[in-house]
């Protein structure tokens, strides 16, 4: 049985490698994010739920974002993504994936997304 557990200070080490090393699209996307700029809701990074750790959460409306690069096409990833999917909508957290390109080239429509998401 895996321990549920939100920001468990096992993973604090991994978290801040996380985000101290951030994505360019992580970081695009944070922009818009951060200081309670969409909505006025308090987003944070790279926050940990039981095993997983989420690239964006809102805690307020119990959202996670996540945004994917190509390796999340590959059959196994896949495979983790939705175990991993399952597990937080076993705990009431819904959860919105976004590829890196949806970023880079459509942000407005996944702003658009996530505030529809949050409303």
């Amino acid at each position: 049985m895996i321990k549920f557990v939100y920001n468990d200070k096992a993973n604090i080490d991994k978290r801040k490698h996380l985000r101290n090393n951030a994505t360019d699209c992580e970081l695009l996307l944070w922009q818009h994010l951060k200081s309670k700029q969409l909505l006025g809701l308090k987003f944070v990074r790279q926050y940990s739920i039981g095993i997983y750790i989420l690239d964006f959460y809102c805690p307020a409306r119990r959202l996670g974002i996540e945004l994917d690069g190509g390796q999340h096409a590959e059959e196994k990833t896949k495979e983790y993504d939705a175990k991993r999917t399952e597990y937080l909508k076993g705990h009431g957290i819904t959860l919105l994936r976004f590829w890196n390109t949806d970023i880079t080239s459509n942000l407005d429509p996944v702003l658009q997304v996530i505030s529809t998401q949050i409303c």
